[in-house]
């Protein structure tokens, strides 16, 4: 069923299915990196590489061969949006490494703002009251976070910010443009990553273990996270995907802690809470509108 063929209430619970299982896949990253005792660069090719080849086979099990065709009709925005996102994807993973995984969840939180203003900037796309209301709470639940917890890192708390700019403009880009073929640029997303890091590699020879955990990264929160976004992105508005998207803020502190006990300061907590609120009491108000 082609987006034409839905109404706008179906655009919006499918839009919000989709980008909210992308937080969940995405959340696991910082889980991820820090199981996998490799360096960034490695981590990157093997990572990318394993995410093209699932989201390709997703393609191909949803269209067949004329899923091969799609790559011919890309168009120059869907090479912008691959090209931002590997960006991103580089400063994510590199950021995760630097400072702690809370600090670039709750980080992650600003990109409403962020892509509301791109929004308004390129497609005069404005966004609800509701939204802009949780979109405060949201970085009031960053700023205090940023502001006052102790642990992480400036450099990498920078790269985390320079994520949620790709990831807000990635936002609007499939609200503007959302003929863009998305399978097609997720997977040529993951292969430009993967070649953007190859340089940086000391090498690609890895255990067995670290290559199943790499192909599971690559699978779950590349190319699933990944295919789902593009696909849940074009569907709502700018600020309502950065708002849902938000919910990794809360989710991967919780990988973390559940496999490494690695507990979250008070203020992390705190405000990571704050953002889980806010973004869930939109979504409530948003069902009752539609």
């Amino acid at each position: 069923m082609t987006d034409a063929a839905l109404n706008p209430q179906a655009n919006y619970r499918l839009g919000l299915v989709l980008v909210t299982s992308s937080a969940l896949a995405w959340s696991t990253a910082g889980l991820f990196t820090r199981i996998i005792a490799l360096d960034v660069a490695t981590m990157l090719v093997w990572r990318g590489m394993f995410g093209a080849l699932g989201i390709l086979a997703v393609a191909v099990a949803m269209q067949g061969r004329s899923a091969f065709s799609d790559f011919g009709r890309m168009g120059w925005p869907g090479w912008i949006f691959a090209i931002i996102s590997a960006l991103g994807m580089l400063c994510f993973i590199t950021s995760l490494r630097l400072t702690t995984v809370a600090h670039v969840s709750i980080i992650y939180a600003t990109v409403p703002f962020v892509a509301a203003g791109l929004a308004w900037l390129f497609i005069r796309e404005r966004p609800t009251k509701s939204a802009v209301i949780a979109s405060a709470v949201s970085l009031a639940g960053v700023a205090f976070i940023v502001g006052f917890g102790a642990e992480g890192s400036l450099t990498g708390d920078i790269l985390a910010f320079g994520m949620t700019f790709a990831l807000a403009a990635m936002m609007v880009i499939s609200r503007r443009y959302p003929d863009i073929p998305t399978m097609p640029a997720a997977c040529i997303s993951a292969l430009l990553s993967a070649a953007l890091a190859i340089p940086f590699s000391p090498g690609l020879a890895v255990s067995g273990t670290d290559l199943g955990l790499l192909a599971l990264f690559g699978l779950v929160n590349s190319a699933l996270g990944l295919a789902l976004f593009t696909l849940g992105a074009r569907l709502l508005p700018a600020i309502e995907t950065a708002l849902i998207g938000a919910l990794d803020a809360p989710l991967a502190p919780i990988w973390v802690w559940l496999f490494f006990a690695e507990i979250p300061g008070a203020e992390t907590m705190l405000g990571g809470a704050v953002v889980f609120a806010a973004v869930l009491t939109h979504i409530l108000l948003q069902r009752r509108r539609i």
